[in-house]
């Protein structure tokens, strides 16, 4: 049965992911919708490539700690009565929350990102040494390719088989939410894998000329 403390974490957690990070610090800053430039997606990558790592980054970590956030919350805000496997699928709806917040978020008319980043923030609480994988395969592949989409894509699905199989993950809830994730990223990425089959998907260059 849900309680009030449950209900008010979920709002809350809603409100955490709405958070629009790219683009108040795009209007803040920089006195721009970053909506309406580079790929037009409201979120840490498309900030980096239009405005450069010294906006992007803190756009990134904040759009992790908003996930990372709202999934805490049900430390705080919890119903006694939940059994472990409960208690875990809480979690995952609170993180689920975050997200749809991040995607469309209410501050900002519902136009925001594809909830990468979000999502890190949620497997970061729920999969700690998993996320340490995932992030060094990641990082090769972005050393390697210097695609940021192909590097997302490629993590997203191999994420369960790590999370399963070198890691041992058992709990039935996290392996749907692992799977879920390797069909979430790549929907979300629909446009991107157009771009990559056509060989025009754009490689990052972190020495780009930025807008100042």
């Amino acid at each position: 049965m849900l309680n009030f403390e449950v209900i008010l974490a979920a709002i809350l957690a809603y409100l955490l992911g709405s958070i629009p990070t790219a683009v108040w610090v795009g209007k803040r800053y920089f006195k721009l919708d970053i909506r309406n430039h580079g790929s037009g997606n409201a979120g840490a990558t498309n900030t980096i490539r239009v405005l450069g790592l010294k906006a992007g980054i803190p756009v990134l970590l904040f759009d992790v700690f908003k996930a990372w956030l709202a999934v805490s919350l049900s430390i705080w805000l919890n119903n006694p009565e939940f059994s472990d496997n409960q208690h875990t699928i809480y979690q995952i709806i609170l993180g689920g929350l975050a997200v749809l917040g991040h995607v469309y978020p209410v501050f900002a008319r519902f136009r925001g990102g594809k909830g990468v980043a979000s999502l890190v923030g949620i497997v970061i609480f729920l999969y700690p040494a998993p996320f340490l994988f995932i992030l060094v395969f990641f990082t090769l592949m972005m050393i390697f390719t210097r695609i940021v989409s192909l590097s997302s894509i490629t993590s997203a699905i191999i994420f369960p088989l790590e999370a399963i199989f070198i890691f041992g993950v058992e709990s039935v809830p996290l392996i749907i939410l692992a799977i879920c994730i390797a069909v979430f990223v790549p929907f979300t990425h629909r446009e991107n894998m157009k771009r990559l089959l056509n060989g025009t998907e754009k490689k990052f260059d972190f020495g780009k000329n930025r807008l100042k």
